[in-house]
């Protein structure tokens, strides 16, 4: 699910004005400090993190076709086996909340700076192609 999401943002990306390519590219780093001020405000307001994991659950899948031994029925019969299948879970995890207000508080000095530099950035890719 999360793939087929990344693959329709990515597409949406791509498919975007030239402008917005333009910003987008150059206010990456700014939407990056931003998700991660957001995560960081979940975290204290929650009291505790969410930890992401992966799981590995064994699914029985198709592995392959045997050749059928009655004549009468020549259809191949399907053979099938456990194959691994990744399963992300999600768990609480504890933090120590006065260093994640002391993160928190970095992430937004920081995205400050971001924001005060991509202001003429994304003043020049509107310039450059106006819609």
């Amino acid at each position: 699910m999360r793939r087929l999401a990344l693959c329709c943002l990515l597409a949406l990306t791509a498919c975007g004005t030239p402008q917005e390519q333009c910003i987008n590219r150059n206010t990456r780093d700014l939407r990056t400090i931003q998700r991660l001020v957001d995560e960081t405000q979940g975290n204290i307001a929650r009291g505790y993190a969410i930890e992401e994991y992966t799981v590995y659950i064994p699914v029985w899948q198709i592995c392959d076709y045997q050749p059928s031994a009655d004549p009468a029925n020549p259809a191949p019969t399907p053979r099938y086996c456990f194959e691994r299948e990744a399963q992300t879970r999600t768990r609480p995890k504890a933090i120590d909340l006065n260093a994640e207000r002391a993160k928190l508080q970095s992430l937004l000095d920081r995205r400050d700076e971001l924001a005060r530099a991509a202001e003429p950035v994304i003043a020049q890719c509107k310039a450059e192609y106006p819609e």
